[in-house]
């Protein structure tokens, strides 16, 4: 007897890229692309994980 497949886990991956992208342009136009650069993979980690947190719940 087989068991149904679960569903596919989501990944934060996206999230960190995209965060980090926008972090250097808000940081660029504040004259802080560094800062920037760290808090948007700062933001982009803490939603990755957020995600990873309700991707484990769910199933």
């Amino acid at each position: 007897m087989t068991q149904k497949p679960t569903s596919s886990p989501r990944a934060g991956g996206a999230a960190i890229a995209l965060c980090a992208v926008l972090g250097v342009v808000v940081g660029t136009i504040a004259h802080q692309p560094s800062i920037g650069l760290v808090g948007g993979v700062a933001a982009g980690a803490a939603i990755a994980v957020a995600i990873w947190l309700r991707d484990r719940r769910r199933h």
